[in-house]
């Protein structure tokens, strides 16, 4: 068995109806968030992450969009999501059982380098979200599992380098920009407007001159480009900073406040749709 300063601890919570997650930080991997959950009615709003989203189904099925593509996915499927690509999921007729980790950039970047012993060039990316892959998804269980159950020190890394090795192999590839256009620089212009004032409360009529754009422009233009819309992308903006204060130790009301949510209750409501955790459970991980 490892220590302690090799894995976080995992924070274990149950939820409503049955419904149990548990959340840690890898040291090994530099901290790199995992979740193990089991959910009945649970269902994630449109959001996206700095990081990677790599996971895989155990039991039962997830309905998931992802870049506006509607897709119900079961155990052989892995979860391939990029940073930056908005996806919502909820549970299929009889809920699911799934494990994930959310790796960064430069951390998946360091493990293609270890393992394939030459550098990687760019950032990697995934072809698919969604691709249908028994043994991987398999592979990747089991290696999750052995981070979770505190598996010798050996076992837990080789495994989980191995496997994400294999999967950007098999489904790794590159992204190419997409070509600027007046209407994109304008949302996006938008976009950082909102990331930039995300503790403020900030209006579409003041929002749609930032963009150049009319209100209702604005909105269809936002949502044809990110997949979410201006007020759905701010509250994520809001937990993603709630999230960073969180992991230095603010009061959970304090961070309600400093990120622009009414109350600490409404804040609590927000995190735990986006994280499937509570901001308590997240900070005492």
């Amino acid at each position: 068995m490892h220590n302690v300063s090799q894995q976080d601890a995992a924070t274990e919570m149950p939820l409503i109806g049955g419904e149990h997650a548990s959340f840690w930080r890898d040291t090994r991997f530099g901290g790199m968030e995992c979740l193990s959950a089991t959910f009945q009615t649970h269902a994630y709003p449109p959001h996206a992450h700095e990081t990677f989203s790599i996971g895989a189904i155990e039991n039962g099925s997830q309905i998931a969009s992802i870049n506006g593509a509607r897709e119900e996915t079961g155990p052989g499927n892995l979860y391939l999501i990029n940073p930056e690509v908005v996806h919502d999921g909820a549970p299929g007729a009889d809920g699911y059982r799934y494990r994930m980790i959310y790796p960064g950039h430069d951390l998946y970047r360091d493990i293609l380098e270890d393992v394939g012993g030459r550098a990687v060039h760019g950032s990697p990316a995934f072809q698919r979200g969604l691709p249908k892959d028994p043994e991987l998804a398999a592979a990747f269980a089991h290696a999750h599992r052995a981070l979770e159950q505190k598996a010798g020190a050996l076992e837990g890394e080789e495994s989980m380098f191995r496997v994400l090795a294999a999967i950007f192999a098999r489904h790794g590839s590159r992204i190419t920009a997409p070509v600027d256009t007046k209407e994109r620089t304008a949302v996006r212009r938008a976009r950082d407007y909102l990331s930039d004032n995300y503790a403020t409360d900030i209006g579409l009529t003041e929002l749609a001159r930032i963009a150049g754009l009319s209100r209702a422009h604005l909105i269809r233009a936002f949502r044809r480009e990110y997949h979410i819309t201006p007020h759905a992308f701010l509250t994520d903006v809001r937990v993603r900073q709630a999230r960073a204060m969180l992991m230095l130790g603010k009061a959970i009301a304090d961070v309600a406040f400093d990120c622009g949510f009414a109350d600490q209750a409404h804040f609590t409501r927000h995190f735990k749709a986006r994280t499937g955790i509570t901001p308590g459970q997240f900070r005492n991980a």
